[in-house]
């Protein structure tokens, strides 16, 4: 199966980290979804995606001490393979698992996703738990130096027994089952043990092998550049960054991480720069807030992500979304910039100002047209300030400015005039403008 056949464009969803960090349970994850299919799907948002713990049976109930319980019990099968909480997705009961729920998100019309740790189960490991067709036991492939720092919940396994493979087969082919669309696979992408580069082919390999198209997301970065080819023959999402939360100085460290990456976001292939914090978030160590993010930030992220042309994923409680920001959500102008074939590029960034570059042939029925361009202008000072392109320093820009006398401002449907090639923006702290030409 050739993983370049589905996810042409960025995948667009929501994520139930940033709100509910390990204590999402079915109705959570049902109320999500219903306001997605009424609200966002008409604009492209359609993956709903239960983040980390699902299959914890405590943790959701202890997150004023621990984020992740040490050696907590999990919910799982005779052959290692982690199942959703009954107490907390009560459709799981009598061995449904995930299809239920599944079921119900694709009647919306929508798509279904799930969080994974690399490795197997140390409870699996310890208890000796059985390999899908195979006569391994888990304790036989697990490697016990081979751990997550950060979470205690699995053993890498060793890529040199074939039975490892097997037992990703194993779990795929049950997330198959369930109608699984999207798998986010965390403690894998910046290859924090040895074992992690094979292990991404072992789960590209376990999609092949489901039968199922299934994205492929990993987690966490910053991703490699250096190991850009492992990520794009293997997977269709990597995270280029940490953890990213509501804080101006992380956003604007993301632009130097897309100008590193900007050559790699092909068809079925995207750098990802990790979740939108926007409205209602919160988290283990803080309770519900809203996002720390001004609006001119909001805007400028949401600019960057779509010139970028990076995945989507809102981190909103989103039954909560204020009118605002679901209007920031729901551009129709923004959202196409995101979807469009070619790559952009980055002409400018200094520490005070950034300029970001796409283009698109628009020609009409008879095949004549011209080129429509996107510029991106964005204000990283604490003031207001004039952005300037001339056209004339970049040629990249030869020609697609010949002529042009206005551009439409996105956000706005403003006016802006283009004199001599020359185009400007009085923008606000933090702000950006996201220009069509």
């Amino acid at each position: 199966m050739d993983k370049n056949t589905f996810a042409l464009t960025p995948p667009m969803g929501w994520n139930s980290y940033d709100y509910y960090n390990t204590s999402a349970d079915e109705q959570d994850i049902r109320k999500n979804a219903e306001y997605m299919a009424q609200h966002l799907k008409k604009f492209g948002w359609e993956y709903v995606v239960i983040d980390i713990e699902w299959y914890s049976c405590h943790g959701h109930r202890m997150n004023d001490e621990y984020q992740y319980i040490p050696y907590e019990d999990m919910a799982m099968d005779e052959y290692s393979r982690l199942l959703p909480c009954e107490a907390r997705f009560p459709s799981a009961a009598g061995g449904r698992g995930f299809k239920p729920l599944a079921d119900y998100i694709h009647s919306l019309g929508l798509k279904f996703g799930i969080h994974i740790m690399r490795g197997i189960p140390r409870i699996a490991a310890h208890r000796h738990c059985g390999i899908l067709n195979t006569d391994v036991t888990a304790n036989e492939i697990a490697e016990p130096n081979n751990i997550c720092f950060w979470n205690p919940d699995m053993y890498g396994v060793n890529p040199k027994k074939p039975a490892s493979q097997l037992y990703y087969d194993s779990i795929f082919a049950l997330y198959a089952e369930w109608g699984v669309d999207f798998v986010k696979c965390d403690d894998i992408c910046r290859l924090d043990m040895p074992t992690a580069k094979e292990e991404i082919r072992m789960l590209h390999r376990a999609i092949e092998h489901c039968g199922r198209d299934i994205v492929l997301s990993l987690s966490p970065g910053a991703a490699k550049i250096e190991e850009a080819w492992l990520y794009e023959q293997n997977s269709n999402m990597w995270r280029i960054t940490d953890d990213f939360w509501d804080d101006w100085k992380a956003l604007v460290h993301m632009f130097e991480r897309c100008e590193v990456w900007q050559k790699h976001v092909t068809p079925g292939n995207y750098p990802d720069c990790d979740m939108l914090p926007v409205g209602k978030i919160g988290g283990w160590h803080f309770g519900e807030r809203d996002t720390n993010f001004t609006r001119d930030e909001q805007i400028t992220m949401m600019t960057l992500w779509s010139i970028f042309r990076a995945p989507m994923m809102i981190g909103a409680d989103l039954p909560q979304l204020d009118e605002w920001t679901r209007k920031l959500l729901t551009n129709r102008d923004v959202l196409h910039v995101l979807n469009l074939p070619n790559q952009a590029m980055q002409l400018v960034r200094t520490d005070k100002e950034v300029i970001w570059l796409n283009t698109e042939d628009a020609a009409d029925a008879s095949g004549v047209g011209e080129t429509v361009v996107y510029i991106a202008l964005f204000n990283l000072r604490d003031e207001e300030s004039i952005v300037t392109l001339h056209a004339e320093e970049h040629p990249e820009l030869t020609g697609l400015l010949d002529g042009k006398s206005s551009a439409t401002e996105l956000w706005t449907g403003e006016t802006v005039p283009v004199h001599e090639d020359v185009v400007s923006a009085v923008l606000p702290a933090h702000g950006a403008a996201l220009l069509r030409i």
